[in-house]
Protein backbone atom coordinates (compact mmCIF):
# COMPACT_ATOMS: atom_id res chain seq x y z
CA UNK A 1 0.00 0.00 0.00
CA UNK A 2 1.30 3.45 -0.90
CA UNK A 3 2.00 5.84 1.98
CA UNK A 4 1.46 9.57 1.43
CA UNK A 5 3.53 11.97 3.52
CA UNK A 6 3.57 15.77 3.72
CA UNK A 7 6.81 17.30 2.42
CA UNK A 8 7.64 19.05 5.71
CA UNK A 9 7.11 15.84 7.67
CA UNK A 10 9.27 13.85 5.26
CA UNK A 11 11.99 16.53 5.44
CA UNK A 12 11.94 16.44 9.24
CA UNK A 13 12.08 12.65 9.22
CA UNK A 14 15.03 12.48 6.84
CA UNK A 15 16.93 15.08 8.86
CA UNK A 16 16.25 13.17 12.09
CA UNK A 17 17.53 9.93 10.56
CA UNK A 18 20.75 11.56 9.40
CA UNK A 19 21.30 13.24 12.78
CA UNK A 20 20.78 9.89 14.50
CA UNK A 21 23.44 8.44 12.19
CA UNK A 22 25.96 11.06 13.32
CA UNK A 23 25.53 13.82 10.73
CA UNK A 24 25.75 17.41 12.01
CA UNK A 25 22.48 19.32 12.30
CA UNK A 26 23.03 21.80 9.44
CA UNK A 27 24.37 19.09 7.13
CA UNK A 28 21.48 16.76 8.00
CA UNK A 29 18.98 19.48 7.10
CA UNK A 30 20.74 20.25 3.82
CA UNK A 31 20.87 16.56 2.90
CA UNK A 32 17.20 16.07 3.73
CA UNK A 33 16.24 19.17 1.74
CA UNK A 34 17.95 17.84 -1.41
CA UNK A 35 16.25 14.43 -1.16
CA UNK A 36 12.76 15.81 -0.56
CA UNK A 37 13.24 18.39 -3.34
CA UNK A 38 13.74 15.44 -5.69
CA UNK A 39 10.60 13.72 -4.38
CA UNK A 40 8.60 16.91 -4.74
CA UNK A 41 9.62 17.26 -8.38
CA UNK A 42 8.70 13.67 -9.18
CA UNK A 43 12.29 12.40 -9.27
CA UNK A 44 11.60 9.71 -6.67
CA UNK A 45 14.63 7.76 -7.84
CA UNK A 46 16.81 10.39 -6.13
CA UNK A 47 14.61 10.96 -3.11
CA UNK A 48 14.23 9.35 0.30
CA UNK A 49 14.32 5.81 -1.10
CA UNK A 50 18.10 6.30 -1.04
CA UNK A 51 18.27 6.75 2.73
CA UNK A 52 18.83 3.08 3.72
CA UNK A 53 21.76 2.82 1.31
CA UNK A 54 23.23 6.09 2.57
CA UNK A 55 23.06 4.75 6.13
CA UNK A 56 24.93 1.62 5.04
CA UNK A 57 27.63 3.81 3.51
CA UNK A 58 27.91 5.88 6.69
CA UNK A 59 28.24 2.65 8.67
CA UNK A 60 31.00 1.34 6.40
CA UNK A 61 32.90 4.64 6.48
CA UNK A 62 32.37 5.34 2.79
CA UNK A 63 30.36 8.48 3.67
CA UNK A 64 31.96 10.72 6.28
CA UNK A 65 29.16 12.17 8.47
CA UNK A 66 31.48 14.84 9.91
CA UNK A 67 33.69 15.94 6.98
CA UNK A 68 36.43 18.55 7.23
CA UNK A 69 35.88 20.22 3.85
CA UNK A 70 38.39 22.84 2.69
CA UNK A 71 39.25 24.82 -0.42
CA UNK A 72 42.66 23.55 -1.57
CA UNK A 73 43.05 25.63 -4.75
CA UNK A 74 41.95 29.19 -5.46
CA UNK A 75 43.37 30.32 -8.81
CA UNK A 76 41.37 33.12 -10.38
CA UNK A 77 38.00 31.69 -11.37
CA UNK A 78 39.10 28.13 -10.53
CA UNK A 79 38.61 26.41 -7.19
CA UNK A 80 39.24 22.91 -5.84
CA UNK A 81 37.19 21.78 -2.85
CA UNK A 82 38.49 18.84 -0.85
CA UNK A 83 35.21 17.27 0.25
CA UNK A 84 36.58 14.57 2.58
CA UNK A 85 33.89 12.03 1.54
CA UNK A 86 31.13 14.39 2.67
CA UNK A 87 27.50 13.55 1.99
CA UNK A 88 27.13 14.50 -1.69
CA UNK A 89 24.48 17.19 -1.25
CA UNK A 90 26.51 18.83 1.52
CA UNK A 91 29.62 18.90 -0.67
CA UNK A 92 27.83 20.15 -3.79
CA UNK A 93 26.00 22.87 -1.87
CA UNK A 94 29.40 24.09 -0.68
CA UNK A 95 30.93 23.77 -4.16
CA UNK A 96 28.15 25.81 -5.76
CA UNK A 97 28.27 28.43 -3.02
CA UNK A 98 32.01 28.79 -3.63
CA UNK A 99 31.41 29.04 -7.39
CA UNK A 100 28.75 31.71 -6.86
CA UNK A 101 31.09 33.72 -4.62
CA UNK A 102 33.83 33.59 -7.25
CA UNK A 103 31.37 34.55 -10.01
CA UNK A 104 30.32 37.60 -8.02
CA UNK A 105 33.92 38.83 -8.25
CA UNK A 106 35.02 37.52 -11.65
CA UNK A 107 31.72 36.76 -13.49
CA UNK A 108 32.65 33.06 -13.65
CA UNK A 109 33.19 30.50 -10.91
CA UNK A 110 34.39 26.97 -11.68
CA UNK A 111 34.76 24.70 -8.65
CA UNK A 112 35.68 21.01 -8.69
CA UNK A 113 34.80 19.00 -5.59
CA UNK A 114 37.08 16.04 -4.93
CA UNK A 115 36.02 12.92 -3.05
CA UNK A 116 32.31 13.56 -2.61
CA UNK A 117 29.67 10.86 -2.29
CA UNK A 118 26.35 10.41 -4.11
CA UNK A 119 24.91 13.88 -4.67
CA UNK A 120 21.32 13.05 -5.57
CA UNK A 121 19.40 15.28 -7.98
CA UNK A 122 22.08 17.65 -9.26
CA UNK A 123 19.50 20.09 -10.60
CA UNK A 124 19.03 21.20 -7.00
CA UNK A 125 22.51 22.75 -6.97
CA UNK A 126 22.19 24.31 -10.42
CA UNK A 127 18.97 26.04 -9.32
CA UNK A 128 20.93 27.43 -6.36
CA UNK A 129 22.82 29.61 -8.84
CA UNK A 130 19.79 30.51 -10.94
CA UNK A 131 18.00 31.76 -7.83
CA UNK A 132 20.73 34.40 -7.61
CA UNK A 133 20.50 35.42 -11.27
CA UNK A 134 23.42 33.27 -12.43
CA UNK A 135 23.49 30.36 -14.85
CA UNK A 136 24.34 27.17 -12.99
CA UNK A 137 25.96 24.03 -14.40
CA UNK A 138 26.55 20.92 -12.30
CA UNK A 139 28.06 17.54 -13.16
CA UNK A 140 29.11 14.58 -11.05
CA UNK A 141 31.30 11.59 -11.87
CA UNK A 142 31.51 8.10 -10.38
CA UNK A 143 32.87 4.65 -11.13
CA UNK A 144 31.70 2.32 -13.92
CA UNK A 145 27.95 1.74 -13.98
CA UNK A 146 27.11 1.95 -17.68
CA UNK A 147 28.04 0.04 -20.81
CA UNK A 148 30.18 1.51 -23.59
CA UNK A 149 28.85 0.88 -27.12
CA UNK A 150 30.19 -2.48 -28.22
CA UNK A 151 31.30 -3.46 -24.72
CA UNK A 152 29.94 -6.06 -22.34
CA UNK A 153 29.72 -4.81 -18.78
CA UNK A 154 30.20 -1.39 -17.24
CA UNK A 155 32.88 0.93 -18.64
CA UNK A 156 31.72 4.51 -17.95
CA UNK A 157 29.30 5.95 -15.40
CA UNK A 158 25.81 7.41 -15.51
CA UNK A 159 27.30 10.85 -14.89
CA UNK A 160 24.48 13.39 -14.59
CA UNK A 161 24.52 16.97 -15.85
CA UNK A 162 22.20 19.85 -14.96
CA UNK A 163 21.91 23.36 -16.37
CA UNK A 164 19.75 26.08 -14.80
CA UNK A 165 19.11 29.34 -16.64
CA UNK A 166 17.75 32.35 -14.72
CA UNK A 167 14.74 34.10 -16.20
CA UNK A 168 12.82 37.28 -15.49
CA UNK A 169 9.09 36.81 -14.95
CA UNK A 170 9.05 33.01 -15.10
CA UNK A 171 10.84 30.26 -13.14
CA UNK A 172 14.36 29.31 -14.26
CA UNK A 173 14.76 26.86 -17.11
CA UNK A 174 16.17 23.62 -15.72
CA UNK A 175 17.63 20.69 -17.63
CA UNK A 176 18.57 17.82 -15.29
CA UNK A 177 19.52 14.58 -16.99
CA UNK A 178 21.56 11.44 -16.74
CA UNK A 179 23.94 10.34 -19.46
CA UNK A 180 22.33 6.90 -19.19
CA UNK A 181 19.07 5.90 -20.82
CA UNK A 182 17.70 6.14 -17.28
CA UNK A 183 19.07 6.90 -13.82
CA UNK A 184 19.94 3.88 -11.68
CA UNK A 185 17.52 5.19 -9.06
CA UNK A 186 14.62 4.66 -11.46
CA UNK A 187 15.54 0.99 -11.67
CA UNK A 188 15.63 0.96 -7.85
CA UNK A 189 12.22 2.66 -7.75
CA UNK A 190 10.75 0.05 -10.13
CA UNK A 191 12.16 -2.70 -7.95
CA UNK A 192 10.53 -1.13 -4.88
CA UNK A 193 7.23 -0.79 -6.72
CA UNK A 194 7.40 -4.33 -8.13
CA UNK A 195 6.97 -3.13 -11.70
CA UNK A 196 8.89 -4.07 -14.87
CA UNK A 197 11.12 -1.57 -16.64
CA UNK A 198 11.05 -0.66 -20.35
CA UNK A 199 13.40 -2.31 -22.79
CA UNK A 200 16.55 -0.31 -23.42
CA UNK A 201 17.18 0.68 -19.79
CA UNK A 202 19.67 -2.03 -18.88
CA UNK A 203 21.16 -5.47 -19.41
CA UNK A 204 21.71 -8.41 -17.10
CA UNK A 205 25.00 -9.98 -16.05
CA UNK A 206 25.32 -11.79 -19.37
CA UNK A 207 24.78 -8.59 -21.36
CA UNK A 208 21.23 -9.51 -22.39
CA UNK A 209 18.42 -6.91 -22.45
CA UNK A 210 16.06 -7.27 -19.50
CA UNK A 211 12.81 -5.72 -18.25
CA UNK A 212 13.29 -7.13 -14.73
CA UNK A 213 14.69 -4.34 -12.50
CA UNK A 214 16.15 -6.94 -10.11
CA UNK A 215 18.17 -8.47 -12.96
CA UNK A 216 19.80 -5.24 -14.20
CA UNK A 217 23.58 -5.47 -13.89
CA UNK A 218 24.57 -2.61 -16.19
CA UNK A 219 22.71 0.43 -17.48
CA UNK A 220 22.72 1.47 -21.13
CA UNK A 221 23.84 4.92 -22.34
CA UNK A 222 21.42 7.57 -23.54
CA UNK A 223 21.49 7.73 -27.35
CA UNK A 224 24.28 5.15 -27.53
CA UNK A 225 27.68 6.71 -28.24
CA UNK A 226 26.39 10.22 -27.47
CA UNK A 227 25.55 9.43 -23.86
CA UNK A 228 28.66 7.33 -23.39
CA UNK A 229 30.89 10.02 -24.88
CA UNK A 230 29.34 12.75 -22.73
CA UNK A 231 29.91 10.63 -19.63
CA UNK A 232 33.58 10.22 -20.55
CA UNK A 233 33.99 14.00 -20.95
CA UNK A 234 32.45 14.59 -17.51
CA UNK A 235 34.99 12.16 -16.03
CA UNK A 236 37.72 14.32 -17.56
CA UNK A 237 36.30 17.60 -16.24
CA UNK A 238 35.20 16.44 -12.78
CA UNK A 239 37.67 13.68 -11.92
CA UNK A 240 40.89 14.06 -13.89
CA UNK A 241 40.91 17.81 -13.18
CA UNK A 242 40.60 16.98 -9.47
CA UNK A 243 43.52 14.56 -9.61
CA UNK A 244 41.11 11.84 -8.55
CA UNK A 245 40.45 9.52 -11.53
CA UNK A 246 37.62 7.06 -11.05
CA UNK A 247 37.29 5.07 -14.28
CA UNK A 248 40.93 4.26 -15.00
CA UNK A 249 41.67 2.50 -11.67
CA UNK A 250 38.45 0.50 -11.87
CA UNK A 251 38.98 -0.55 -15.49
CA UNK A 252 42.54 -1.61 -14.67
CA UNK A 253 41.30 -3.70 -11.75
CA UNK A 254 42.73 -1.47 -9.06
CA UNK A 255 39.37 -0.36 -7.66
CA UNK A 256 38.68 2.52 -5.26
CA UNK A 257 40.80 3.00 -2.16
CA UNK A 258 37.82 2.96 0.20
CA UNK A 259 34.17 2.66 -0.73
CA UNK A 260 32.50 4.30 -3.71
CA UNK A 261 34.24 7.55 -4.63
CA UNK A 262 32.85 10.44 -6.65
CA UNK A 263 33.74 13.93 -7.78
CA UNK A 264 31.62 16.93 -8.69
CA UNK A 265 31.79 20.13 -10.72
CA UNK A 266 29.84 23.31 -9.98
CA UNK A 267 29.93 26.26 -12.39
CA UNK A 268 28.28 29.64 -11.91
CA UNK A 269 28.19 32.17 -14.77
CA UNK A 270 27.19 35.83 -14.55
CA UNK A 271 25.33 35.79 -17.87
CA UNK A 272 24.09 39.32 -17.24
CA UNK A 273 27.64 40.62 -17.66
CA UNK A 274 27.36 40.18 -21.45
CA UNK A 275 24.99 43.12 -21.88
CA UNK A 276 22.77 45.63 -20.16
CA UNK A 277 21.19 44.76 -16.84
CA UNK A 278 18.10 42.60 -17.22
CA UNK A 279 18.51 42.02 -20.96
CA UNK A 280 19.40 38.33 -20.64
CA UNK A 281 16.47 37.57 -18.34
CA UNK A 282 14.06 39.31 -20.74
CA UNK A 283 15.40 37.28 -23.67
CA UNK A 284 14.97 34.05 -21.70
CA UNK A 285 11.36 34.98 -21.00
CA UNK A 286 10.80 35.76 -24.69
CA UNK A 287 12.37 32.49 -25.81
CA UNK A 288 10.32 30.49 -23.33
CA UNK A 289 7.12 32.19 -24.47
CA UNK A 290 7.93 31.50 -28.13
CA UNK A 291 8.59 27.82 -27.49
CA UNK A 292 5.47 27.48 -25.34
CA UNK A 293 3.39 29.01 -28.14
CA UNK A 294 4.51 26.37 -30.67
CA UNK A 295 1.58 24.29 -31.99
CA UNK A 296 1.21 21.01 -30.12
CA UNK A 297 1.79 17.93 -32.24
CA UNK A 298 -0.28 15.57 -30.12
CA UNK A 299 -2.15 15.21 -26.85
CA UNK A 300 0.82 16.22 -24.69
CA UNK A 301 1.26 19.95 -24.02
CA UNK A 302 4.37 21.85 -25.10
CA UNK A 303 6.53 22.13 -21.97
CA UNK A 304 9.86 23.80 -21.28
CA UNK A 305 12.75 22.27 -19.31
CA UNK A 306 11.81 22.21 -15.64
CA UNK A 307 8.07 22.82 -16.13
CA UNK A 308 7.01 19.20 -15.62
CA UNK A 309 8.91 19.06 -12.34
CA UNK A 310 7.47 22.40 -11.28
CA UNK A 311 3.92 21.19 -11.92
CA UNK A 312 4.52 17.96 -9.99
CA UNK A 313 6.01 20.00 -7.13
CA UNK A 314 2.90 22.17 -6.89
CA UNK A 315 0.71 19.07 -6.67
CA UNK A 316 2.87 17.24 -4.16
CA UNK A 317 3.27 20.28 -1.93
CA UNK A 318 -0.51 20.36 -1.77
CA UNK A 319 -1.31 16.63 -1.63
CA UNK A 320 1.81 15.08 -0.12
CA UNK A 321 4.47 12.73 -1.47
CA UNK A 322 3.49 9.15 -2.28
CA UNK A 323 5.97 6.49 -1.16
CA UNK A 324 5.66 2.94 -2.55
CA UNK A 325 5.19 0.13 -0.03
CA UNK A 326 8.71 -1.17 -0.67
CA UNK A 327 10.26 2.23 0.04
CA UNK A 328 8.16 2.71 3.18
CA UNK A 329 9.14 -0.73 4.51
CA UNK A 330 12.86 -0.14 3.98
CA UNK A 331 12.66 3.31 5.59
CA UNK A 332 10.73 1.85 8.52
CA UNK A 333 13.42 -0.76 9.11
CA UNK A 334 16.22 1.80 8.89
CA UNK A 335 14.42 4.23 11.21
CA UNK A 336 13.70 1.51 13.78
CA UNK A 337 17.41 0.66 13.99
CA UNK A 338 18.13 4.30 14.89
CA UNK A 339 15.13 4.83 17.17
CA UNK A 340 13.59 7.44 14.86
CA UNK A 341 9.77 7.54 14.52
CA UNK A 342 8.30 7.30 11.04
CA UNK A 343 6.56 10.41 9.69
CA UNK A 344 2.75 10.56 9.93
CA UNK A 345 0.92 9.53 6.80
CA UNK A 346 -1.54 12.03 5.38
CA UNK A 347 -4.91 11.06 3.94
CA UNK A 348 -4.96 7.69 5.67
CA UNK A 349 -4.46 5.88 8.99
CA UNK A 350 -1.49 6.93 11.17
CA UNK A 351 1.77 5.21 10.40
CA UNK A 352 3.29 2.71 12.80
CA UNK A 353 5.99 4.24 14.98
CA UNK A 354 9.47 2.75 14.90
CA UNK A 355 11.69 2.32 17.93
Amino acid sequence: MTARVAADALRDFAGAVFRAAGVGDADARAWAETLVWANLRGVDSHGVLRIPRYLELIGSGAINPRPAMAMRVAAGAIGLLEADRAPGPVAMNRAMDEAIAIARRLHLGWVVARDITHAGAVGHFAVRAAAQGLAGLVMTASGPLMAWPGSRGAVVSTNPIAVAIPAGERPPLLLDMSTAAVALGKVMAAKDAGTPIPEGWGVDGAGRPTTDPAAVATLLPMAGPKGAGLSLMIECLASLAAGNPLLTPSLLGQGPKEGPRMNGLAIAVDVGAFGEAGAFAREVDALAAAVAAAPAGGDAPVMLPGERGGAVMATREREGIALPAGTWTRLEKAAAALGVPMPPRSGGPPARQSG
